[in-house]
């Protein structure tokens, strides 16, 4: 799940106050994402503490796994009911192959039976008779086959179902999808958490951008893919920002004819996302050099 922090609303009345000339004040932004369980359950492990570094991959919490293993041993059980009523050369097998006689049986001895009847020497009592039994083996075959086939589907749900609850119990284990700085510990060891419930708050270094808001004069200038320049208290020194994105509206709405003066006040907003964010912090102010 991904949301946006939002610096306070002074800090972009700030922003969109503009500075002189070329330089513009500005924010930096963070998309973070909130890492959640996928079920319910109680939290087992917290494997992190707020401020670590992670990598991707790196295991971030686990929920206690026992009441779903119970699950698992349950379908497994299921799976393995099924797959010997479906194993080759079992009972249902065996039963198609003697059904499969028996239909022969009665096809031969009605075939024998109809040529006498022709003849006359066969009653048409015992023609229908035999024909009747034809019929019923054909009908017990016919069975015989939809069970065996049954039982092999339901041997192949069993073992999807096998699979499906082992990887909701691997979900019980939710790691980083990315490297990043652990911002936030939301549930502790033993605490409940819902299903899509944070745990545990996670910042990518990608995922820091900074936002400015550029007079409507200067919006030419501005391309995504650009480069734009900018500084922040504690910075060692001039970082760069690539432009991602360029808002197509502007931010307040002026009125509907532009006089000269009034235009000067148009602003738009500017993403762009740092070369290198790593000392980089959400709502820290920014001074941008446009180019």
């Amino acid at each position: 799940m991904k949301r946006v922090l939002s610096f306070s609303a002074a800090m972009l009345l700030a922003a969109c106050s503009g500075g002189e000339g070329d330089h513009l004040n500005g924010y930096v932004e963070a998309e973070t994402l909130y890492m959640a369980p996928q079920e319910a359950g109680v939290v087992g492990d917290i494997l992190v503490r707020e401020g670590d570094q992670v990598k991707a991959g790196d295991l971030l919490f686990r929920l206690d796994g026992r009441r779903l293993s119970y699950a698992v041993e349950q379908a497994a059980a299921a799976a393995n009911a099924a797959e010997k009523r479906a194993e080759p050369a079992g009972a249902l097998d065996q039963a198609v192959a003697e059904a499969q006689a028996e239909l022969e049986r009665t096809q031969l001895n009605f075939e024998r039976t109809k040529e006498l009847n022709a003849d006359g020497y066969v009653s048409k009592a015992r023609y229908d008779n035999d024909r009747a039994l034809m019929l019923e083996a054909e009908a017990r075959l016919e069975r015989a086959r939809v069970e065996r086939d049954a039982a092999h589907h339901d041997h192949q749900s069993a073992e999807a179902q096998v699979g499906l609850t082992r990887r909701r119990l691997h979900d019980l284990e939710v790691r980083a999808p990315a490297a990043g700085s652990i911002e936030r510990i939301y549930r502790r060891k033993g605490e409940v958490a819902a299903a899509g419930d944070p745990v545990v708050a996670l910042l990518p270094p990608d995922n820091i951008k900074i936002r400015f808001f550029v007079p409507e004069k200067r919006l030419s200038d501005m391309k995504p893919g650009g480069e734009v320049s900018f500084a922040c208290d504690g910075c060692a020194e001039t970082m760069t920002a690539r432009i991602s994105y360029i808002a197509a509206e502007p931010q307040f709405t002026p009125p509907v004819i532009y006089s000269l003066k009034e235009r000067d006040k148009l602003v738009f907003l500017v993403e762009a996302r740092p070369v290198a964010p790593a000392d980089l912090r959400p709502g820290l102010p920014v001074d941008v050099t446009l180019p």
